[in-house]
């Protein structure tokens, strides 16, 4: 049996704790060839590059390879001009100019949601950080954003976890567990897309809240997104609209827990947060990496060629602790200077969703920080998720004194 590559190494669920050995070694090789076919982009210069290259193509019509994804038809898998022309639609809805108050008005209602949370802790000696704070959170915002019933949370919640375990690019892809997994995928996107087409035509009908209604009765001057489009955008925005915050807000308590200078430091200068954040996602990246892009022609990088049609693997986790651009990249510096991270990517494929998820996570880490008392990691490293893509731990337990008021 040939030797795993590192990158083979570092998509193995018993390395997902910690895959940033295996990414050390694969920056060796800054644009490396994989047995099947792939290219790996793993150093922070190679993937800035090719994140604003035009001969790479983000739309999976265009793969020389076939690859099915829950993502397909969706902004972050479409080139210009189709791209540009939905996201514009879609931003119509989110922010300026047209709706210029949008998040800074979510403000409140975010302070009461994780405010809540915390006394909910009240009286309890160990916490479930993920089942009890990080995931019932943002998944409450993102249903108020998009105007999805927070009754609808358990069902939608058990689709996408379907949908995401069933994802693997690495060795174990075809081992019988995993492949019953991906055997389950198709049922679970197929459910979520008709609640959410059925969602959608319940606001053409009646328009109420959200994103979803505004789009689907857009009056714009490009007009409204299809019917199609809007369900696969809707979907991808109920997605990473609260997987990436989920698994943000959680690495980000680990790390302070895990770097206790850190977390005293951002008790004695609570404004530390805000460049903290920044820290947090170049740390502990909420999307490690992404697999959707192809080559349209031959594109020389980095001394290799990536033969036109081939798949190309950016590692966003790998790049973010790239000691060529970071200095002493696996320490967590919460005033590390020009911290210009790919945690969000960079381009035309910038998540439009960031500056919702930054003051999410602003507040639900700040106000943690500042209520709960003695926070200690129970099981470290703790039990992780499959899912490579959005890489976060399922459960973090942690023993605490009290909450404060």
């Amino acid at each position: 049996m040939a030797e795993e590559t590192p990158w083979q190494q570092a998509l193995r669920y018993a390395n997902r704790a910690n895959p940033y050995p295996f990414y050390e070694e694969l920056r060796k090789t800054p644009v490396a060839p994989q047995p099947d076919g792939n290219y790996v982009v793993s150093t922070y210069q190679e993937v800035v590059q090719l994140l604003h290259d035009t001969r790479v193509t983000s739309d999976g019509r265009k793969r020389g390879v076939p690859f099915s994804n829950p993502f397909e038809g969706t902004v972050i898998t479409t080139d210009p001009p189709e791209h540009d022309v939905d996201r514009r639609r879609m931003m119509r809805h989110f922010g300026p100019p047209e709706c210029p108050h949008m998040i800074a008005g979510f403000e409140p209602e975010i302070r009461r949601i994780f405010g809540e949370l915390l006394d909910n802790l009240t009286g309890k000696t160990r916490i479930d950080l993920v089942d009890e704070f990080a995931f019932p959170g943002p998944v409450t915002v993102i249903c108020k954003v998009l105007g999805v019933p927070l009754e609808a949370i358990p069902s939608f919640h058990g689709w996408i976890e379907t949908a995401l375990d069933g994802l693997d690019f690495g060795p174990e892809a075809n081992d019988p567990e995993q492949q019953r997994r991906a055997a389950a995928v198709p049922d679970a996107v197929t459910a979520l897309r008709q609640y959410l087409g059925d969602l959608i035509g319940q606001y053409r009908k009646q328009p109420g809240p959200g994103m979803l209604s505004g789009m689907a009765n857009d009056d714009g001057p490009e007009g409204p997104l299809s019917q199609e489009s809007l369900v696969n955008n809707a979907m991808l925005m109920l997605f990473a609209g609260h997987e990436t915050t989920v698994n943000l807000i959680a690495h980000s308590v680990m790390s302070l827990l895990r770097h206790p200078d850190q977390l005293e430091k951002l008790r004695r200068r609570p404004e530390l947060i805000v460049p903290g954040i920044e820290e947090f996602l170049r740390f502990e990246s909420s999307v490690q990496l992404w697999p959707t892009r192809s080559a349209l022609e031959d594109v020389e990088i980095a001394g290799t060629t990536i033969p036109k049609g081939a798949p190309i693997f950016l590692c966003y986790g790998s790049a973010n602790r790239d000691s060529e651009r970071f200095e002493n990249p696996d320490k967590l510096d919460l005033e590390r200077p020009d911290n210009q991270h790919v945690g969000y990517s960079q381009g035309i494929h910038y998540c439009f969703g960031a500056p919702l998820a930054r003051l999410e996570v602003q507040i639900a880490v700040g106000e943690f920080v500042r209520r709960v008392e003695n926070p200690r990691l129970v099981e470290d490293p703790p039990p992780y998720r499959r899912n490579q893509i959005f890489r976060g731990p399922r459960h973090v337990w942690v023993d605490i004194d009290g909450i404060r008021e």
